[in-house]
């Protein structure tokens, strides 16, 4: 099958800090490096590395052929990416020396999507299909009613946190990937817990802690325990959790494999510095030894 991704484009700069800014401080980095990221292409390429026919819509501007460039070399099908007028999005990233991270973010051209864009790009989507987006673009729940239309799994993952926004896409979805600290802001939002919200599997990450599973369905609750590693950079480390999920699904896995493989990936994707660029593939996940 394939994993069709409505998510964002970025260039990921990169400010090593040696403590995080307080209010009206200036701060000089150690570093800066430049990255390709965006939730959207972190979880394109994520979900392609990890086994998966990924075809990206999103939009770029003048300046960023490169980040289309660097997503086909990572396997991702790009065709369905848009070239416009507008800037392409970016990210300024500082991290401390103990990996957390603080993240500015300009949309740029992630946020002039056309309806007719993903309108043709998802007339060539199968049913039974992903299709998958997080809160960095327009046009969210118009794809997601497309989608349901079209018979695709409809999956969203809730970031940035946006609770109307959330609540625009709950109807379609098939899959609803929350933080810990965003289930929470969403059960204050809606009244519902993370397993009434009417989304058939809802996944909750925890940070350190691994991650949580409620199948509402069957109604049970299973959880996932975190690999015990030294980080280095958290950023894209969700990002490369969930498409690793979604390719496990897309491949056939059950949910359960599908949470393992994408909490070894997320591991190692600690340990890393960047985001897109250095998600690992899936021989090195599965040779990876904690």
């Amino acid at each position: 099958m394939a994993i069709w991704n409505l998510g964002s484009i970025n260039a990921d700069m990169i400010y090593a800090l040696p403590h995080m800014p307080q209010p009206g401080e200036t701060l000089a980095a150690d570093g800066l490096e430049q990255f390709l990221g965006g939730k959207g292409a972190n979880m394109s390429v994520a979900a392609a590395r990890a086994g998966s026919h990924v075809c990206h819509l999103g939009a770029i501007g003048p300046e960023g052929a490169w980040a289309v460039t660097r997503m086909l070399e990572y396997g991702v099908d790009t065709r369905h990416i848009a070239r416009l007028d507008v800037p392409t999005g970016h990210a300024i990233i500082a991290v401390d020396p103990s990996g957390e991270n603080q993240i500015i973010l300009f949309p740029g051209a992630n946020r002039q999507i056309t309806e007719d864009q993903v309108g043709a790009a998802l007339s060539s989507a199968s049913a039974g299909d992903i299709l998958v987006m997080q809160n960095e673009t327009n046009m969210q729940a118009e794809a997601a009613r497309m989608g349901r239309d079209l018979g695709l799994k409809v999956a969203y993952a809730a970031a940035p946190f946006d609770a109307e926004a959330v609540q625009a896409v709950l109807p379609y979805l098939d899959y609803l990937f929350l933080n810990e600290v965003e289930a929470e802001q969403l059960q204050q939002a809606t009244g519902k817990s993370a397993d009434a919200l009417g989304v058939a599997d809802v996944i909750v990450t925890l940070g350190s802690k691994g991650a949580r599973h409620y199948d509402t369905k069957a109604g049970t609750m299973q959880e996932v325990a975190a690999h015990k590693v030294t980080p280095v950079d958290t950023t894209g480390a969700g990002d490369t959790f969930t498409g690793y999920v979604l390719a496990s699904l897309d491949r056939g896995l059950p949910m359960a494999q599908a949470l393992a493989q994408a909490n070894r990936a997320a591991a190692l994707m600690v340990t890393r510095k960047g985001t897109a660029d250095v998600i690992p593939d899936l021989k090195e996940v599965q040779d990876a030894t904690f």
